[in-house]
C-alpha cells in the first residue's frame, strides 16, 4: 500500500462534531438514570428500614411492659424512634393494647 493513500477503515477521529455530542448524551443519559435508580432504591429501604424499627420497638415495649405503645410518640420518647417527618409518614394504627398495632410508613412528594 502506498504511504500517501488514505486508509479504508473507521478512525474515532473521523467523527463529527454531531455525532460526538450525541454519544456524550447518551452516555450521561444513562449515567443519570442510574443514579437515580440507585437513589430510589436507597429510599425504599430507609422506609422498611423505619418500619422495620418501629415494629421491633412495639414488640420491645410490649415484652418490657406487658402492653404495646399507645402512640408513635411514646414510641419516640421512651424508645428512641427518630425519623425525619418532612420525608416520611407513619400510620400508626392502634388495634388494642393486647394486639400488634398495624405500621405503614409512606413517602412525601
Amino acid at each position: 500500500m502506498n504511504r500517501f493513500q488514505k486508509k479504508r477503515g473507521f478512525s474515532l477521529s473521523q467523527l463529527t462534531l454531531p455525532a460526538s455530542i450525541l454519544i456524550f448524551l447518551l452516555i450521561f443519559l444513562l449515567f443519570y438514570k442510574g443514579v437515580g435508580s440507585v437513589s430510589q432504591t436507597a429510599s425504599e429501604q430507609q422506609m422498611e428500614n423505619l418500619q422495620q424499627a418501629i415494629r421491633r420497638s412495639t414488640v420491645h415495649c410490649y415484652a418490657v411492659e406487658g402492653s404495646y405503645p399507645e402512640s408513635l410518640d411514646y414510641l419516640k420518647e421512651h424508645y428512641g424512634i427518630t425519623y425525619d417527618p418532612e420525608k416520611y409518614i407513619v400510620d400508626y394504627e392502634i388495634i388494642g393494647s393486647n394486639l400488634m398495632p398495624d405500621v405503614k410508613v409512606f413517602a412525601r412528594k
